[in-house]
């Protein structure tokens, strides 16, 4: 709307210069004719002769007005309106969850959905085949609607697919850099991570487009998710990577940016050589990020306060918890992806319920789920994405 508003006041500049000038040369000629008859006046009362005979008359000038000007209107060409998409279009309520006015009371959101049971054996759904592999890691998947869903890995593209494997579209990042992270947000938009170009960007993908809304100094951005209010959560560290943050942006304004504790002391991990920090927001607002150096999962609520931290589901059987990729569904649960082949299914509260297990995983990374709580997953070494169904 800013855009055609813009159009108009452009194209009514140019219709007023127009106007102006076509008003100027009836100015200039009526002076000219109101000078005339001055003239003819004075040549009546005259007995010059030469002053008299060499009088021509201009009559036959002034009946040529100035050629009109015809201004055309703009009109609104309306765009035909897909009814199958208008709600990715016109965008979406964010999800109902009811929570405590309490302070002291833990954030948890009460859900007005029916109780969905876990199955025993999980089923996969669909297995497709990307063009990432070992030498470009697959590391993001978002869904864009139910059928197709967004990637990227360790190359410079990023790269859209369809269930049935194909490719349906190919970009590249604006920096020519590889990008960090992927989300499909509200409206179906797309926005990524650039951390290794000039500015340390977040750009939006819109129509093949690129436009970037926020520019980093000091501070490099890593991965990031929408919120359900709007927002943008990313996570963030800092040039000398002693330091990493959760900020909150609402376009391209930060509103929050969340730290430390109450005690002053770091609620993330730093360390140069592992800056993998998924994050991902529950219904409750909770915002969960699954910080692979400190072997856990940091979940605080919207105000940023430490809610808890899970590190595993202590079993004498399993290996070290390296936690990678992380989504959270309909039904308040947190999913992990567990860089040992497994991914952990918890509650809004931390508690372990069980693993995602029977679904051959090959060092799952990024996570996401669709509409009806189906969980893609990308597989970093094998560059596929599995949907897999883990509800009733």
């Amino acid at each position: 709307m800013n855009r055609m508003q813009a159009d108009i006041d452009e194209s009514d500049s140019k219709h007023l210069a127009v106007i102006d000038k076509q008003d100027d040369i009836i100015n200039n000629t009526i002076i000219e004719i109101e000078q005339s008859i001055a003239d003819m006046k004075t040549m009546l009362e005259s007995d010059d002769f030469h002053f008299v005979s060499s009088y021509r008359s201009r009559n036959e000038e002034y009946k040529n007005m100035p050629a009109k000007p015809q201004v055309s209107l703009q009109s609104f060409l309306p765009q035909k309106i897909i009814r199958e998409h208008i709600h990715q279009e016109f965008g979406s309520l964010s999800k109902l969850a009811i929570t405590s006015d309490d302070p002291h009371k833990s954030s948890e959101a009460v859900s007005l959905l029916p109780v969905r049971p876990l199955i025993e054996k999980p089923r996969i759904l669909a297995e497709i085949k990307t063009e990432y592999g070992k030498s470009n890691g697959l590391c993001s998947v978002s869904c864009l609607g139910d059928n197709e869903f967004w990637t990227c890995g360790q190359d410079k593209f990023m790269r859209l697919y369809n269930l049935q494997g194909n490719l349906i579209q190919c970009v590249q990042t604006k920096s020519g850099k590889r990008p960090r992270d992927i989300k499909v947000i509200q409206g179906g938009f797309v926005v990524y991570t650039d951390p290794y170009s000039s500015t340390r960007s977040i750009d939006i993908l819109t129509n093949a487009l690129i436009f970037t809304i926020i520019r980093q100094q000091g501070w490099v951005p890593l991965y990031l998710c929408s919120s359900s209010s709007g927002d943008l959560l990313v996570t963030m560290v800092s040039d000398d990577m002693k330091y990493t943050k959760v900020v909150r942006y609402f376009g391209s304004t930060e509103k929050q940016s969340i730290q430390f504790d109450d005690q002053g002391k770091p609620l993330f991990s730093s360390e140069p050589k592992n800056v993998i920090k998924y994050l991902s927001e529950n219904r409750n607002s909770d915002i969960c990020v699954a910080d692979c150096y400190a072997r856990a999962v940091v979940v605080v609520s919207a105000a940023g306060k430490l809610r808890f931290r899970y590190t595993g589901h202590v079993s004498p059987t399993r290996e070290p918890f390296f936690p990678v990729g992380i989504t959270t569904d309909s039904q308040s649960k947190i999913l992990v992806a567990d860089n040992n082949h497994r991914i952990h299914i918890l509650d809004q509260r931390g508690r372990f319920l069980r693993y995602l297990e029977h679904c051959n995983l090959n060092v799952p990374y990024g996570l996401c789920v669709d509409s009806t709580d189906n969980l893609f997953v990308a597989e970093y070494n094998t560059g596929k994405v599995k949907k897999i169904q883990y509800y009733k």
